[in-house]
């Protein structure tokens, strides 16, 4: 082996073994070591053992030295022929260098057969000596003899005795020694690797202000067992360790708990604590003082954790996990730590799914042959909960698992809507429950699970606010992870399949008769209860869809009003393709009625009540909507998609109407003018409505307003409304011009506006926060953020010396970077940007452009004959593509040192050079307001290597002005204008409305030393792409599920079939449908909404985006 005498070990942080084992091979290697490497590994002692014979002339393997240093713990088994080997006396040697070296490293001699005064005094067959030509050399012999007098006087374990209970002796010493209390963890584990990653990082982490960890999730979502995995892996690396589990709010079992941590810390068995605050100010102490890794399972109370942890922020290396159901723990550990990491547990994907699922079922990670389809099918259900597919995957393998029909007939009674759930899984999830703080916590959970999965989670909160308090409400399910973010679920109420099946066990559970529970959501049910008139007045909620096949708007079968009027605290009615007759007088006092194709062509009188939050009737007969009393409550009106609705009368009866919904009303002719008086009306959607003209004057409290896929050429007149914020004008394609919005506006969508050319505002400052434009092919200018003019329309002062460019106005160029380049063919064209002005120039080489009064990358400006004030500075720059990536533009830097004032400028468009065809990007700069003569300038290009090379350096230019000229004060956002909006750091002005390196590139620029929170603002650009609530989806509109509308100009039936082949074939599109009579095309898939549009377009057709409606991750 390569000089043992001078091998030196490094302290290990990360152990590969527990234990090495060093032995002599001939003496006990199938025997007393054996039995011992065999204990050791049944007891989970991690043990390295060589199994290969070392022969004479060997040197020892690598791997024997790397096991050394990656074990805590070596035992050295002392046999009569252990000192006749150099290769035990070197791995002797190596074992103690390592304990002198690493500190930590335990050494358990073990003395079979032999007399440790032998070893010590190297006696009998002890006694080494040198020989020539050999390794046995003289320095050899010596550290060897000191190395068997050393760990003679060690202490040792005399082999003595029954050999077996000898073995357990030295296993039981072992295990204490190295402090190895494993938890246990269940088999087949699935996927658990991938999510300790983020954990594995957090662990390595040596920073002290982030010592807490917490493993978030619902009921059986893997917590616990992550956790424990951790647990297992890394409670080596400290110096102790501590589990807890069975948390319960009792001062006995939490006295306990404390007991139990103080003795795994501190490794005394004997813990002389009297109560719960002496407890904590113990643990407080040693979290203080050692290295500790502390893991609390399944912890859901503030004053609870600070029981176990104390109240004291701690700044060792110690490191504490949590499991827990509460999103919100971060806001608990402020007391002990500065940071608490929240990790978000990530649920099985399909095929993690399918495997855990099949090894409890079959005891393979495959299904067997013939249930691959009904496993596929239940494990979706499970909608990888690892809990519900342990349990039913557990329960399918026992008695007749195996049987086919048993396994239909366990899919049928899940997808049966009962709410019928596995006890073990039930009680797992309904712990989350019984443990909200308030009743009506619970009552707002079993609504949201029975009857407003799907719905607007604001609409929900304004619907259930009075009753239930709904926006704290949800708050507080979100964060015990009973429902979904609606940020991540496109605005809408979701919550896990398991969870609404829990929901509705606990509601069935009130009485087998369904017309005494407070919900009713199966078909059969709703039916049965509505046709004898069965209600009582226990009933809250009712949900009935009938099928169109079945109980279509002809259908002569009708339920009778009568038996809703039985429930009399009914709040809460969906309805879908039914039909009601009677009267409507004493009908229930609903809070929201959901009627969907509803046969009513009027309101009758009875059926809105002064209690109704929420009308929602889409999709019906409706022709006139006239409330026949003030409904003092209603807040909520959704009429959308009502193709036959004409009239809509008496909205002053309306006091409190916050959202009306009118999309799609194409038959829509008059609104009553007492809508302008509704002063708590915030949204107002008129999406589809296809009017060429506005229909009514609106009022001033407006702050969302959608009139998408309309035909207006001119904005309606009323959109300089004081308060708007949100504007959606997607897909009007005979809007040519949008001028003077308001200084309000923060959200503006004009995605697909075809004829759209020039949008200003009441002001040149750029206030919009969200902002998108896809397809506006003959937009030019955005007023505050750019205009682009094509040079033969450029004004010759604008132009200056360089009137030579309009000889090459017929050019093309191929600008790319920008939205608004798509789907165009350019000519030259001027870019007014920051009141920068540039073009580029493709593949010309004109002798014009080659006179440069700086060449060199910094100068110090001139004082001009004639005295004359300098305007501004022209930069020239020629780069060609390295052929890279076709992204990253340039990025010009230009600074008065003298003055500590610096511009970094990236063009929104820039040019995309050809292969081996150089481009010219021309500049000015009016910035000769900040130079004067004597300044050293700077100016430098800056790009991504690899994708741009600068072929020739930059050239530079300084511009004067005639005599007369008088220079302004402008307060746009222009350079010598108002630039504070960009300035990150002093000085400093990062011109780019695109945030392409994640925010990144101020740093480059300008240091680390910028405005954190300022510089935020410069962003603009990556806020603005796309707008409203799911601007995240749309920006990747492929990742996620969508239902598309699109409205087409069909002519024939043979037409129609074509389209939906072709759309079909676009990658990404699961299903095509159309609505030939009104001219509809619906798309759905996970797809590039552009792609389809681009595909419909190839057959001649007009095409509009109607509505992209979000359905699924």
């Amino acid at each position: 082996m390569a000089s043992t005498s001078s091998s030196t070990f490094a302290p290990t942080t990360h152990y590969q073994y527990d234990v090495f084992l060093s032995f002599r091979g001939e003496d006990t290697r199938h025997s007393f070591t054996d039995h011992l490497y065999k204990a050791l590994h049944q007891a989970g002692i991690r043990t390295f053992r060589d199994d290969d014979e070392i022969r004479e002339g060997q040197q020892l393997k690598p791997e024997i030295e790397r096991s050394i240093t990656t074990s805590r713990a070596s035992i050295i088994v002392i046999s009569n022929n252990f000192a006749n080997s150099r290769w035990c006396l070197d791995e002797l040697w190596l074992i103690l260098q390592q304990k002198r070296n690493a500190g930590g490293h335990l050494v358990f001699p073990v003395f079979y057969g032999v007399d440790p005064s032998d070893v010590r005094n190297q006696r009998g067959s002890f006694t080494i000596e040198a020989k020539e030509g050999s390794k046995w050399t003289e320095d050899n012999v010596i550290r060897w003899k000191e190395a068997l007098t050393e760990v003679a006087d060690l202490k040792g374990m005399v082999v003595s005795g029954s050999e077996t209970a000898f073995i357990a002796d030295i296993v039981q010493k072992v295990y204490c020694e190295l402090d190895l209390k494993l938890v246990s963890t269940p088999t087949g584990l699935t996927g658990i690797e991938t999510r300790a990653e983020d954990i594995n990082s957090w662990l390595r982490s040596e920073q002290p202000d982030h010592s807490v960890l917490a493993i978030c999730g619902m009921g059986g979502s893997g917590k616990t067992t992550l956790a424990k995995y951790i647990y297992n892996s890394y409670k080596q690396n400290f110096e102790c360790s501590s589990f807890l589990e069975g948390i319960e709010n009792q001062p006995a079992v939490l006295l306990g708990l404390q007991k139990q941590l103080l003795r795994d810390v501190l490794g005394n068995n004997i813990i002389m604590i009297s109560n719960l605050s002496e407890g904590a100010f113990q643990i407080e102490k040693v979290i203080e003082k050692k290295r500790v890794l502390i893991v609390i399972d399944d912890m859901d109370d503030k004053d609870t954790l600070n029981t176990l942890v104390g109240t004291k922020v701690f700044h060792t290396q110690s490191k504490i996990i949590i499991t827990t159901r509460h999103l919100s723990i971060h806001t608990w550990v402020g007391s002990i730590s500065y940071g608490c990491t929240v990790h978000k547990m990530k649920l099985l994907n399909d095929h993690e799914s399918l495997e855990l699922l099949s090894y409890h079922a079959f005891g393979s990670k495959v299904p067997m042959e013939g249930f691959k389809e009904l496993a596929i099918e239940l494990a979706k259900y499970c909608e990888g909960n690892p809990l519900a597919l342990k349990v039913l995957g557990s329960s399918l393998s026992e008695g007749q698992g195996t049987r086919i029909e048993t396994w239909r007939s366990t899919m049928n009674s899940l997808n049966s809507l009962k709410g019928d759930i596995n006890i073990k899984i039930q009680g797992v999830l309904q712990k989350s429950f019984d443990t909200l703080p308030c009743e009506s916590h619970r009552e707002l959970f079993l609504h949201i699970a029975c009857f407003f999965l799907g719905e607007k989670s604001y609409d929900v909160k304004r619907i259930l606010e009075d009753d239930y308090h709904a926006g704290s409400g949800i708050v507080i399910l979100i964060n015990r992870c009973l429902v979904t973010d609606p940020r991540v679920s496109g605005y809408k109420l979701a919550m896990h399949k398991l969870l609404q099946d829990m929901a509705r066990n606990i509601v069935r559970k009130d009485s087998k008769d369904p017309a005494e529970h407070s919900r009713v959501w199966r078909h059969d049910e709703c039916k049965t209860l509505l046709r004898n008139g069965d209600g009582s007045k226990k009933i809250e909620g009712l949900v009935l869809m009938m099928p169109n096949e079945t109980q279509g708007m002809g259908s002569n079968e009708a339920f009778k009003t009568s038996s809703l009027i039985k429930m009399k605290n009914l709040k809460f009615l969906h309805l879908a393709n039914v039909k009601l007759t009677g009267t409507y007088k004493n009908f229930p006092d609903l809070r929201w009625l959901k009627w969907d194709k509803c046969y009513l062509k009027t309101i009758p009188a009875g059926l809105l009540t002064n209690c109704l939050v929420a009308l929602h009737m889409r999709l019906g007969d409706l022709e006139e909507f006239n409330p026949p009393m003030v409904l003092n409550s209603l807040k909520l009106l959704d009429l959308s998609w009502s193709y036959k609705l004409v009239s809509i009368c008496n909205l002053h009866r309306l006091p409190k109407l916050v959202v009306l919904d009118l999309c799609h009303c194409i038959s829509l002719s008059h609104v009553c003018k007492t809508i302008v008086y509704l002063e708590n009306l915030s949204c107002l959607r008129l999406s589809g409505c296809t009017t060429e003209q506005p229909l009514f004057a609106l009022p001033l409290s407006l702050s969302i307003l959608c009139l998408n896929t309309n035909l207006f050429k001119i904005p309606p007149s009323y959109i300089d409304l004081k308060k708007l914020l949100t504007l959606n004008l997607t897909s009007c394609p005979n809007l040519k011009s949008l001028p003077c919005l308001p200084n309000t506006l923060k959200r503006l969508q004009v995605d697909w506006c075809t004829s759209l050319e020039r949008i200003t505002f009441q002001t040149a400052r750029f206030t919009l926060e969200k902002f998108s434009y896809e397809g506006c092919f003959k937009l030019f200018e955005i007023e505050g953020l750019f205009k682009l003019v094509p040079t033969e329309k450029v004004d010759e002062a604008d132009l200056g010396h360089m009137q030579w460019i309009k000889a090459y106005k017929d050019h093309k160029v191929d600008l790319v970077g920008d939205e608004i380049t798509k789907g165009r063919t350019w000519n030259i064209q001027m870019l007014y940007e920051f009141g920068i002005r540039s073009t580029y120039l493709q593949g010309i080489k004109d002798q014009s452009m080659a006179t440069h009064q700086f060449t060199s990358s910094s100068f110090r400006v001139p004082l001009h004959p004639k005295k004359h004030k300098i305007h501004g500075l022209n930069v020239t720059v020629l780069y060609r593509s390295s052929g890279g990536e076709d992204r990253y533009p340039l990025f010009a830097r230009i600074s008065n040192r003298t003055r500590g004032v610096t511009w970094v400028y990236s063009p929104v468009v820039y040019c995309k050079p050809r292969v081996d065809e150089d481009v010219v990007w021309l500049s000015y700069w009016p910035i000769g307001n900040l130079l004067d003569a004597g300044d050293e300038v700077h100016v430098r290009i800056l790009t991504d290597e690899g994708i741009i090379m600068i072929e020739s350096g930059c050239g530079a230019s300084l511009v004067y002005k005639d005599g007369g000229e008088v220079e302004e004060k402008s307060e746009e956002e222009v350079i010598g204008g108002d630039l504070s909006r960009f300035e990150v750091t002093k000085g400093g002005y990062y011109l780019c409305r695109r945030d392409f390196f994640n925010s990144i590139i101020p740093a480059i620029f300008f240091g680390d030393n910028i405005h954190i929170t300022d510089s935020r603002r410069w962003r603009t650009w990556s806020e603005l792409e796309f707008g409203y609530e799911e601007s995240n989806n749309f920006r990747n509109p492929n990742h996620h599920k969508w239902k598309v509308t699109l409205a087409v100009n069909f002519s024939s039936e043979s037409e129609i079939k074509k389209i939906e082949k072709a759309v079909s074939s676009v990658p990404g599109v699961e299903f095509v449908s159309n609505a030939k009579e009104i001219g509809r095309l619906i798309v759905i898939g996970r797809f590039d909404h552009q792609a389809v549009v681009t595909c419909v377009r190839g057959f001649e057709k007009m095409v509009q985006v109607l509505q992209r409606e979000f359905l699924e991750y």
